[in-house]
């Protein structure tokens, strides 16, 4: 396995798991989820629509089917979690280290992707 797909593998891993994991929070712990929201000071009715669209980037960005919906992964989550970061930021409570490990995964992970499978191009081809 060369170096970039070694790279692009274990950051698309790692951040994966990340956003699994913070779907799975949302799921099922709940409780403590809301407690977390509550003291960032976001609204709690977002947890399960976040959960959701969170496993649907996962499947975007593993299964490779859709140019669009893979860069609106992505998109979204590097929005997530830099958002994330200055709510804990803001907050004090001390999490933001993983929020920017996520952030440094996420832009690992696309930069790495464009090297191995090319630039997304949306034009079709004649």
């Amino acid at each position: 396995m060369n170096r970039d797909k070694l790279i692009f593998w274990i950051s698309t891993g790692l951040m994966c798991a990340i956003f699994l994991f913070s779907a799975a929070l949302y799921v099922f712990g709940h409780e403590f989820a809301v407690n977390a929201y509550n003291v960032i000071g976001f609204p709690t009715w977002i947890l399960y629509p976040s959960a959701f669209i969170k496993v649907l980037g996962v499947i975007a960005v593993l299964t490779r089917k859709s140019k669009l919906l893979l860069e609106w992964a992505y998109s979204g989550f590097f929005f997530d979690v830099v958002f994330a970061t200055i709510a804990h930021l803001m907050a004090g409570d001390g999490s933001e280290p993983l929020s920017i490990f996520a952030i440094v995964v996420s832009v690992v992970s696309r930069i790495y992707y464009g090297k191995m499978y090319g630039k997304i191009v949306y034009t079709k081809e004649a």
